[in-house]
């Protein structure tokens, strides 16, 4: 019965993934079901059996997640001893850390993880029933595959450490006195990202560019004042766009439509003064290591870059396409609705 409720659990989980709403992975949150099979340690005297489980997870950073995990196999007795008819049953409670290699925007990523908690068996010998709970350890690693936005796949191979001193020692025939146990658990699974935590203030209303105006002559003007073009309110989600993304609309901050409307009339202004030079900058927030924002912010410039130059405005006007990843900030990294002012790009007219 417990692998049927949970079995229902996880089904509803892989349905309902589709309904999600969250893309990030800046403090968000993930449901992680997963089947597998676990081989016992030798020594239990109990079939391999079907690993049944369900977690939820938090985005630590872009490398580290944690999962609280709840899981169950119940094995069969080996060998068609006096057992049959009884089952070994265990149920797990835990917390495991995952620490994942390369780049958040890979679409494969390996990882390592470890954890502990605690396991719940219920052995049956005869009319003997032995129940309680002991202290559980795993170490493994596995990869990830991300499927969409939203939807990553997980394979895994983990050894599970168990310190056993209620059930099986000296209870059956064959146990003999062993009071710890290692066994191999195999798993694939799914983690279906819904979100991280409320949702952030609306954005400010959306400003047009500033219409440019050429400078007054050298002799009227000496000191010439810089002049921005205005790309306020084009702001990206996080970790976006990701390496090898070449759309910039699913990569904007919504309202998409918004942040269009203002990159189309910076078209606008450039097409109307073609002599005008711009650097394009693109900046991040403080989440994720300096190298990783480093690349993300110049992925920032190069896509606002290409749409720009795919909608009329000449490349030569475009004198730089450079990132300056989390090292400008225009808010504060401490709030969400401040690093997602600072995910930006911005226009600066040369003189």
């Amino acid at each position: 019965m417990k692998h049927k409720a949970l079995s229902v659990l996880i089904a509803a989980a892989m349905l309902g993934g589709g309904a999600s709403v969250a893309t990030a992975q800046d403090g968000s949150w993930y449901l992680a079901p997963r089947v597998g099979v676990v081989v016992p340690d030798s020594n239990r005297n109990t079939d391999e059996s079907l690993y049944v489980g369900i977690g939820i997870g938090w985005w630590v950073n872009p490398n580290f997640a944690v999962d609280f995990e709840y899981g169950i196999n119940n094995a069969d007795w080996e060998n068609n001893s006096f057992r049959d008819g009884h089952e070994w049953e265990s149920v797990s409670l835990g917390v495991t850390g995952r620490w994942f290699f390369g780049e958040q925007g890979s679409s494969w990523r390996p990882y390592v993880l470890a954890g502990v908690g605690a396991l719940r068996h219920a052995g049956y010998s005869q009319s003997v029933q032995e129940r309680g709970w002991d202290p559980m350890a795993t170490v493994g690693g596995g990869i990830q595959y991300s499927l969409s936005d939203r939807i990553a796949l997980r394979g895994e191979l983990a050894a599970r450490y168990d310190k056993d001193n209620n059930t099986q020692r000296g209870q059956f025939v064959g146990a003999g006195d062993h009071n710890h146990y290692v066994d191999a658990i195999a798993t694939i699974g799914l983690t279906i990202g819904f979100g991280g935590g409320a949702a952030p203030a609306p954005e400010p209303a959306a400003e047009p560019p500033a219409a440019y105006t050429p400078p007054p002559p050298a002799e009227e003007a000496p000191v010439a004042t810089p002049i921005t073009i205005d790309l306020r309110g084009v702001n990206f989600k996080f970790d976006r766009p990701k390496a090898g993304e070449s759309n910039i609309t699913p990569t904007l901050q919504e309202p998409t439509a918004d942040s269009i409307a203002i990159l189309d009339q910076a078209v606008d202004v450039l097409t109307r003064n073609p002599e005008v030079r711009v650097e394009l900058a693109g900046h991040t927030d403080s989440i994720g290591s300096d190298e990783y924002n480093q690349k993300l912010s110049e992925r920032r410039a190069q896509i606002v870059y290409d749409y720009l130059t795919s909608h009329g405005v000449s490349a030569s006007q475009i004198s730089g396409v450079v990132g300056f990843g989390e090292s400008r900030p225009i808010d504060t990294n401490d709030t969400r609705e401040g690093r997602a002012r600072n995910r930006r790009t911005e226009l600066g007219v040369q003189q």
